[in-house]
């Protein structure tokens, strides 16, 4: 009994996936522009949420500067705030 709970244990442990890596710093971007429009579509949900870094593999940096840029974006209407 005790042996298939380490089993159990040790499998779950094997099973984290692996880290995405920031695609900003991987192009060596270092500001995020609000009026780029299409690299900013591809961190909002369907729904018009900012997905987070956790899902989109961003680094704490490159969030922080992406929220400020979909911000920006939403309030000089380039993108919406919600979807239809």
């Amino acid at each position: 009994m005790a042996s298939n709970t380490k089993k159990r244990a040790a499998a779950k442990k094997e099973r984290r996936p692996k880290r995405k890596v920031c695609t900003f710093c991987a192009e060596k971007i270092q500001e995020i522009n609000y009026k780029d429009v299409t690299r900013l579509r591809k961190y909002i949900s369907e729904r018009g949420k900012i997905l987070p870094r956790r899902i989109s593999g961003n680094c704490a940096r490159h969030q922080r500067l992406l929220t400020v840029a979909v911000k920006r974006a939403r309030m000089i209407a380039f993108l919406p705030f919600v979807s239809e």
